[in-house]
């Protein structure tokens, strides 16, 4: 059977000024699917994943999402957790809920989600006092939690050391297989990109004609 398309991008163009940072794009990304786009720092990756989410507005071309679940189709894990100073840990999380539950179920899911990340007991920890990998968890559990068809990875494991960046990118991995997530994944990294995804394309790869910053 053939397997359905999650995000189909076609003839996607945009320029800063003068400058063309991406011309004539095209990608397509199936159900279920981790692709990893890899390129140099400034190539224009993060500007295509900022047009996807509509950060940006390409100058031409189409982005399509073909399997939405819901409005709220895409999420985004940047480079550097997005976490809230003034929550704990299970604060953050509970934001990326979007259902109307009880207290009681709120807090059983966000120790479920903990669990399922290994930070087990954090509810009440601070995020301040989290390390690199351990705030990327929480973040990733919280975009996770909004149950998105399509999940963006703007090099999100880029500041931290060898070893936590490879061991995150294999649980990544095994967290998105395991909810079924189509997801583009964004790395200068060869050997991340290639512990994370199921198929792995050079910046190159994407374009009729190209451009790059």
């Amino acid at each position: 059977m053939k397997q359905k398309s999650a995000l189909k991008i076609v003839g996607l163009s945009k320029s800063f000024g003068e400058k063309k940072i991406i011309n004539r794009l095209n990608l397509e990304l199936k159900e279920k699917e981790i692709i990893a786009i890899l390129g140099p720092s400034g190539c224009g990756k993060s500007t295509l994943l900022r047009s996807i989410v509509g950060l940006e507005t390409p100058d031409e071309g189409t982005i399509e999402i073909t399997n939405k679940r819901d409005a709220e189709a895409i999420g985004y894990l940047f480079q550097k957790p997005i976490l809230y100073p003034h929550l704990n840990v299970a604060g953050n999380i509970a934001l990326g809920i979007r259902n109307k539950i009880t207290k009681a179920e709120k807090e059983s899911l966000i120790a479920q989600e903990l669990e399922f990340i290994r930070m087990q007991g954090f509810e009440k920890r601070r995020v301040e006092s989290l390390s690199g990998g351990e705030a990327q968890r929480v973040a990733l559990v919280r975009a996770m939690l909004g149950q998105p068809s399509v999940m963006l990875l703007d090099e999100p494991f880029s500041a931290l050391d060898l070893e936590t960046r490879r061991a995150l990118a294999v649980q990544t991995r095994d967290w998105l297989k395991q909810r079924a997530t189509a997801t583009i994944h964004v790395t200068h990294d060869p050997e991340e990109a290639v512990l994370i995804a199921d198929r792995v394309l050079s910046w190159s790869e994407l374009f009729d004609s190209t451009e790059e910053e």
